[in-house]
């Protein structure tokens, strides 16, 4: 590939990556919206997500390797039993300790990431990267409030948005090791199988009702798997072709800027300056990332 052709890509995918990220950004209102328990939802993020993502997988000329093998199948089945157990977490933590503690602490993932891709794939990991994170994690910290608001929360679950983060870090980490080789549509129907027959169980176990009562319950479930998860999570995983691993993960700081934004806008809960404040700095920690 040429450095043009290369130089384009990578702006197109540092696109994808932004909208992905903004996509993903949404679920949060989704989630808060439906008529069904957290678990559920979860389970009809990706179920309903998988027909999409197999009608397209059909339609369009697929690139890269096809799976030679079970192996190959094994390794493609791998990020969405990652996912299921960060959705699982991530939710069940929401339950088990305060909101500003459940998502601050799951916004560790970046963290998570960077140390794997150094550890595992001995990314070179530069200075001005390590400054953009720090600064994109206080942005989250002070858009949720600064220190103050940190606190209140139970053990049990402020261990349990660690390990979400820890699985979200493992599904980006998975997620970027297959897309070296198989195409985006062929990795995301894949994993979104594997995330749905994981989520299954632990819905049925931990929910009394699967189904929504009303069209806008099924609406609210819609959303969240077309627009957060095959939006989303598909423009996030065709950007690791070409966009570092652990840069692609600061995507997940986007998330509270995003949600702050759509609950202002669709929720009319108010956006403080303080949360504006942290806003900006998250995108400058990514700003900065990027550079490095």
């Amino acid at each position: 590939m040429s450095p043009i052709a290369a130089s384009r890509h990578a702006r197109l995918a540092l696109i994808a990556l932004l909208a992905g990220g903004i996509a993903i950004g949404g679920s949060p209102i989704f989630v808060r919206l439906s008529e069904v328990g957290p678990m559920a939802t979860a389970f009809w993020r990706v179920s309903l997500a998988l027909l999409p993502f197999y009608v397209m997988s059909r339609v369009a000329k697929e690139g890269g390797e096809t799976p030679a093998g079970l192996r190959d199948y094994l390794v493609l089945l791998l990020p969405g039993l990652f996912l299921a157990s960060d959705l699982a977490a991530w939710h069940l933590s929401l339950h088990m300790t305060s909101v500003a503690n459940a998502t601050l602490l799951t916004n560790l993932a970046p963290v998570f990431v960077t140390l794997g891709s150094w550890l595992f794939f001995r990314t070179r990991i530069t200075p001005v990267f390590l400054a953009g994170l720090a600064i994109a994690l206080v942005g989250v910290i002070v858009l949720k409030g600064g220190p103050a608001a940190i606190g209140g929360g139970q053990l049990a679950g402020d261990a349990t948005a660690i390990v979400a983060a820890f699985f979200y870090a493992c599904y980006m980490l998975a997620l970027g090791h297959v897309r070296s080789r198989f195409s985006t549509l062929r990795i995301m129907v894949w994993t979104t199988l594997s995330a749905a027959i994981c989520m299954l169980p632990v819905a049925l176990l931990f929910e009394d009702a699967m189904l929504p009562t009303a069209a806008f319950g099924w609406a609210m479930l819609i959303g969240l798997a077309f627009i957060s998860h095959v939006g989303g999570q598909g423009l996030v995983t065709y950007a690791l072709a070409y966009l570092p691993t652990a840069f692609s993960s600061l995507t997940l700081l986007l998330q509270p800027v995003v949600a702050a934004i759509l609950a202002w806008i669709l929720l009319a809960e108010p956006v403080s300056m303080l949360q504006a404040v942290g806003g900006a700095i998250v995108l400058a920690g990514i700003l900065v990332a990027r550079r490095g």
